[in-house]
């Protein structure tokens, strides 16, 4: 505990000098995983995070705890990403308490594996909303603050699977490799504007959802022979929220999986 501590009171430490002290952050899809991950470094960063979630709601308030143990301002805040409705109340709420959103994280989504026959317009309908409709719909809410500020950091968490295909199927590839295209227009159309757009995709990251439905020891299939950390795509997440010269660019965070 004493050690714990003390590591706490080091990063509040380090955040006084970090270049996203005091900055306003939004991570969709926080409440666990990837996004948890990612919210909990950037506060360890500097920055205040809004905790995005659409159900879990305990899980989204143990994440704002750990944000403030680091010093950090911090809201959950309930919205379906993939409504527009939803997304203008959930950004209006934030405005009134926190203020403007300067880093976005677009980490909400998912994915689940349908065979090959049996994949239906509705199984792509259904993807399509929750990964690439939400990216489009919370970026462009949140687009007129930051050209306002011409400052803005955009992050979006896509996969492996918009490069490989992967194994969860041509339902969820085509979501994923759609955000690396959002990325790259929003990138191009943004640059001369302080605002940087950039994408991480990861691949067996050792999450719940990796640990219960990967049958194959990662030894076997990684070659750095292990699933990757939270804290090691936190890291990069943070890396391109610090970094005004990177934009356009996707991260492969893989253990060497898929080497670009």
């Amino acid at each position: 505990m004493q050690k714990q501590t003390l590591q706490t009171l080091e990063i509040v430490e380090a955040k006084k000098t970090s270049k996203l002290s005091g900055k306003l952050a939004l991570v969709t899809g926080a409440s666990r995983g990837i996004g948890k991950g990612i919210a909990e470094a950037l506060a360890a960063a500097g920055a205040n995070v809004v905790v995005n979630y659409r159900s879990r709601e305990k899980e989204a308030i143990e994440t704002c705890a750990v944000i403030r143990e680091f010093g950090g301002r911090t809201l959950a805040i309930a919205a379906d990403v993939s409504q527009a409705s939803e997304v203008n109340r959930m950004l209006k709420s934030i405005e009134q308490e926190m203020g403007p959103v300067e880093i976005l994280v677009n980490n909400a989504g998912g994915g689940y594996r349908v065979p090959l026959d049996s994949i239906h317009e509705e199984d792509l309908d259904k993807l399509i909303a929750m990964n690439l409709k939400s990216t489009f719909l919370v970026t462009q809410a949140i687009l007129p603050s930051m050209r306002v500020a011409r400052w803005g950091r955009i992050i979006n968490v896509s996969s492996i699977a918009a490069f490989t295909g992967g194994a969860v199927g041509p339902h969820y590839a085509a979501t994923k490799a759609g955000q690396l295209g959002l990325t790259h227009s929003y990138a191009s159309l943004l640059a001369k504007e302080g605002i940087t757009v950039n994408a991480i995709a990861p691949a067996l990251i050792e999450t719940d959802a990796v640990i219960e439905n990967i049958k194959v020891k990662p030894e076997e299939v990684i070659p750095v022979g292990r699933f990757g950390t939270l804290e090691e795509v936190g890291e990069v997440a943070v890396l391109l929220a610090n970094n005004g010269f990177i934009t356009g660019q996707t991260i492969n965070i893989n253990g060497g999986l898929y080497m670009s």
